[in-house]
């Protein structure tokens, strides 16, 4: 009988001998858009002069002050507040995105709107903020530049798909993914394009991309991660992360580039895009790690937050939450703050004690659907006569899969393809 990894994944039981079964994709990843008005906290927090900022899924942004764990002032949005988290833009003031369509400059001290840009669509992730100028996307299908002073437009790029993808900047260059497949490189001063790279899947990123001595790292939902030329799009490697897709990018230390994955592992891949190890999880998806010192600490959809040793992967300790984690924690002060989809923002010491929590406008969690729904397990061919079959029928219920499935291959195109005009008109 082969039940368990069926089940422990959202799919289903049966009782049969498979020969071979594959993972098949079936529609657009539209999970973010399914999610409904409620508490939970999705977003990574900011703490700035012992204040602690942070938006939630009832459409609030928070500031919450960390002494006397009281509320400063709450700021309301009409849209749900999921994975845009607050950014600090200059001038002590936050930027932040809502499903409500308008990207919101709020001043920190007192909580009150300094300006708002409206878009044709939800805003999803966050913006990047370098010289100035604010940069995002939105599920309208362009990239936008404004300027932070006054939420003036200073150029808009128009992408074939949604975006729910977080900006780079780098020497120049705004690097971003849409869900038309491409991973774009523009102009910072003109938004024209520079050349775009053809990947497999939807590019869904919920924090920005990694750039490194020129080279730039990002994922797909194709199931890859990327290691491209920055300066000419050319591709240098890629390294599978499994079946089930890609929706963060990689965070470096110490020349170790450690990768969450919707399979359910964490893993740490030298630059080379050789693996070191992995760190798998009891459930599905893995959230964003964050470093601090000689520990990782990454929450996951099994409702925990996880402290693990950056040397070998191996577990310290867990925190759980009634809810899951996607989102990275802050660190300030030797303290780990984050959100959970239980409707609260946690405060823990470094050893995994609870310090305190705060609980948003309404403690009713969020509507998220199943993580796998937009794929299906396809049954190749049965046999119930096979000699033999056993050895044949490895399917392993860890979920962990061979060195070779994991090893890199090119399953897709490898050559960029480059453009220097918008092949999507605005």
């Amino acid at each position: 009988m082969i039940n368990m990894d069926f089940e422990r994944t959202g799919f289903f039981s049966f009782d049969t001998e498979l020969e071979d079964i594959a993972i098949k994709k079936v529609k657009k990843f539209d999970r973010s858009w399914k999610v409904t008005r409620g508490g939970s906290i999705n977003n990574v927090p900011l703490v700035w002069k012992d204040i602690v900022y942070f938006g939630a899924m009832d459409g609030y942004v928070y500031a919450v002050d960390l002494k006397t764990k009281k509320e400063v002032w709450r700021f309301k949005t009409k849209g749900v507040i999921m994975e845009s988290s607050p950014v600090l833009c200059g001038n002590e003031t936050i930027c932040i995105g809502s499903y409500d369509y308008n990207l919101y400059a709020i001043k920190m001290k007192t909580g009150r709107e300094k300006w708002h840009f409206r878009t044709s669509g939800e805003i999803l992730t966050s913006c990047f903020f370098k010289n100035g100028i604010v940069y995002f996307g939105s599920s309208d299908g362009y990239v936008y530049a404004l300027k932070a002073s006054s939420g003036k437009l200073v150029w808009k790029f128009k992408t074939g798909g949604e975006i729910e993808a977080v900006p780079v900047v780098y020497e120049n260059k705004v690097f971003i993914g849409s869900f038309d497949d491409y991973f774009y490189c523009l102009d910072t001063r003109t938004g024209k394009e520079i050349w775009r790279f053809k990947t497999g899947g939807e590019i869904v990123n919920s924090n920005s991309p990694l750039v490194n001595k020129g080279i730039i790292y990002f994922t797909s939902f194709d199931n890859y991660l990327y290691a491209v030329d920055a300066n000419s799009g050319k591709e240098i490697w890629r390294f599978k992360t499994g079946k089930y897709g890609n929706t963060a990018n990689p965070v470096l230390h110490e020349g170790v580039l450690y990768q969450d994955s919707r399979d359910g592992n964490l893993y740490a891949i030298d630059l080379d895009g050789n693996e070191l190890w992995r760190f798998r999880t009891k459930e599905d998806v893995m959230g964003i790690p964050i470093i601090h010192k000689d520990r990782i600490y990454v929450g996951s959809c099994d409702n925990n937050l996880y402290c693990l040793d950056l040397k070998t992967g191996k577990e310290v300790w867990r925190f759980e939450t009634g809810g899951v984690l996607f989102m990275p924690p802050a660190i300030h002060n030797e303290k780990i703050y984050f959100g959970s989809w239980d409707c609260h923002l946690y405060c823990l010491d470094l050893k995994g004690n609870e310090i305190w929590r705060f609980a948003s406008s309404t403690i009713s969690p969020s509507y998220l659907p199943p993580p796998y729904e937009v794929f299906e397990v396809v049954v190749k061919k049965t046999s119930e006569e096979r000699e033999g079959r056993e050895e044949k029928y490895n399917i392993n219920l860890t979920g962990r899969v061979s060195e070779d499935e994991y090893s890199v291959k090119n399953e897709y195109a490898s050559e960029t393809a480059y453009a220097t005009k918008k092949d999507y008109g605005e």
